[in-house]
């Protein structure tokens, strides 16, 4: 799959309530290819930790797993690597290193050494500026001259939409959350069909 198919299909898959048979089919090659071991393509190990505790903290284990179990955050730095153009990719690092400016300002720490409420906070900043951000685009499609006009180019929006896929294509999150399965139930064509009962003439 060339990567603007995928780009696009990751633009709409996570808004959909069912995954696209394409978007599952390149997700899954992706999940198939990454190692036991982690391997970090253009990730630090700091901003693979914050990337694994923000992932966390939207998609947290309960009684399934979460992100941090299917491997999401090497999930998104394969595609942040590989698969986002320069300009994406700029903006979703920019986005990373501005969490940890936010963190530093508010609690004079990194968003990795936050406590969960400063986290959360974190989190409900960036969700209201997405909000905003599409709010201003819903009202003044053509008007509007904001920083950053598109959702697209918000890196809050970036995250949840790689999170969001990376975690329903894994394996645990598609069979466990979603409870679907990866490969159907297979189909017995051969089974001989049992002659029905035969009914006595009254």
């Amino acid at each position: 799959m060339q990567r603007r198919e995928l780009l696009k299909l990751l633009a709409i898959g996570s808004a959909l309530p069912v995954i696209p048979s394409s978007l599952l089919a390149a997700c899954r090659e992706i999940h198939a290819s990454l190692t036991e071991t982690p391997s970090l393509k253009i990730f630090s190990p700091h901003q693979d930790a914050t990337v694994t505790a923000m992932a966390e903290l939207l998609i947290p284990r309960t009684d399934t797993p979460g992100a941090q179990d299917t491997r999401v955050n090497l999930f998104i730095d394969h595609i942040v690597a590989d698969w986002y153009s320069d300009e994406d990719r700029a903006v979703f690092l920019a986005g990373l290193a501005d969490v940890d400016a936010r963190t530093q300002s508010l609690f004079q720490k990194n968003f990795v050494d936050a406590s969960p409420v400063q986290r959360a906070e974190i989190f409900r900043a960036l969700g209201d500026e997405l909000a905003q951000a599409s709010g201003a685009v819903a009202d003044n499609p053509r008007g509007y001259r904001g920083a950053s006009p598109e959702p697209e180019n918000n890196f809050y929006f970036q995250f949840r939409q790689l999170t969001l896929t990376g975690y329903f294509t894994s394996e645990a999150g598609f069979t466990q959350q979603l409870r679907e399965e990866i490969i159907p139930g297979r189909f017995d064509g051969c089974i001989p069909i049992q002659p029905a009962a035969q009914t006595k003439a009254s």
